[in-house]
């Protein structure tokens, strides 16, 4: 992997979500832990050479309450409830005991890759049916918000035979978060704009071990770990305290770029 790391910025319209997490903010005002719930498949769940997501999600978040939002009452813990090659068709009946269980206020749902990477295993407009039921499930809990995940932007997702079809899925769960009115991370726009804009190399972006070229590398899931949790805690009313909220407008100067292994 090349070692000159590009600068990424992080711009709010992509990143912000467009709903408040009152859930989850709640559940920080009060005592014990406070618990979120990653739902999808290989890309939360994690590969050997990679730490996936939640992993550093949950040491960005405990961090920051730890540092900068002193709440020494409460505990952050992230289940990763991923499973490489699922889809929403899969997931879906998992909700009982993987999330619902575990009574988080928080849940991260990533969907969509599997059914672009693996589409001869499954039937397009049933995953997009099975999303917009997970959501209706998942926004009728009175005490849980919900995040919706799209695909990664990755070398495996752009070949000729899924980039029409990733495009596709990626328009259809945006259409299913506006619907349901849940938040919704761009991780598909977010890495695009690092791609075109800021010269961020495939090589860079996607695992140099990962023979199918779709997952991302140990840098990339690092930033779009930072970006998340800078999603949430705004959206969860955090304000300016400390490095973490590393959203600009469109026009302003990058966020600073954090070390390798940093947050």
């Amino acid at each position: 992997m090349p070692d000159n790391f590009p600068t990424l910025e992080f711009p709010a319209s992509i990143v912000d979500f467009k709903h408040p997490l009152d859930n989850f903010r709640t559940a920080l005002a009060g005592t014990g832990p406070v618990r979120i719930v990653a739902m999808g498949s290989s890309s939360t769940a994690g590969l050997d050479n990679v730490v996936a997501y939640p992993a550093r999600l949950e040491l960005y978040l405990r961090r920051h309450f730890k540092d900068h939002d002193q709440r020494p009452n409460i505990r952050i813990d992230v289940f990763n409830r991923g499973k490489g090659g699922e889809e929403a068709n899969l997931e879906v009946p998992r909700f009982n005991d993987d999330i619902f269980a575990d009574n988080p206020s928080l849940v991260l749902w990533q969907v969509g890759t599997n059914a672009v990477f693996r589409q001869k295993d499954f039937n397009f407009d049933e995953v997009v049916g099975k999303i917009a039921e997970g959501l209706k499930l998942l926004h009728d809990h009175p005490t849980i918000d919900v995040v919706l995940i799209d695909p990664q932007y990755t070398t495996a997702m752009l070949f000729d035979d899924n980039v029409e079809l990733a495009e596709k899925m990626v328009s259809a769960i945006r259409t299913a978060a506006q619907d349901a009115e849940v938040n919704l991370f761009q991780r598909w726009a977010l890495m695009r704009h690092w791609h075109v804009y800021n010269k961020a190399s495939f090589e860079q972006l996607v695992a140099p071990d990962d023979g199918l070229l779709l997952h991302q590398s140990d840098w990339s899931t690092m930033h779009v770990a930072r970006a998340l949790r800078s999603a949430i805690l705004k959206a969860a009313g955090a304000t300016q305290k400390c490095g973490c909220l590393i959203t600009t407008a469109d026009n302003a100067p990058a966020a600073p770029p954090a070390p390798v292994g940093q947050s």
